[in-house]
């Protein structure tokens, strides 16, 4: 039974520490760019997107699906880099153990 009252004891901490990194990750914020720059986004890290930067020399009504295409890639290259960090911060807190493929925090 001693076994099994550290187990439960370091299934508690493991918990307390996701929960301590699911907080630092969500006040997290990510900035992503495309078209060198003139489009920007800033996502936290729970994926939300919390800002959103276009150059006004890109504002123009005969080119909305490449303004609209920049947002994407921007969007997408910060929620990238949002995985990117959340991956870090597991291995760390694993011990550099990896999940399983397909398994992802739960934010």
């Amino acid at each position: 039974m001693k076994n099994l009252g550290n187990l439960m004891k370091q299934a508690q901490q493991m918990q307390a520490k996701m929960a301590e990194m699911q907080e630092r990750l969500a006040a997290a914020e990510v900035d992503g760019a495309s078209g060198g720059g003139l489009v920007r986004a800033t996502v936290n890290g729970k994926g939300e997107v919390k800002r959103l930067k276009i150059e006004s020399s890109l504002v123009d009504p005969k080119e909305v699906e490449v303004l609209e295409d920049l947002v994407v890639a921007a969007i997408n290259d910060a929620r990238g880099k949002v995985d990117a960090m959340a991956a870090e911060e597991m291995k760390k807190m694993t011990g550099g153990l990896s999940l399983p493929p397909g398994m992802k925090l739960p934010f």
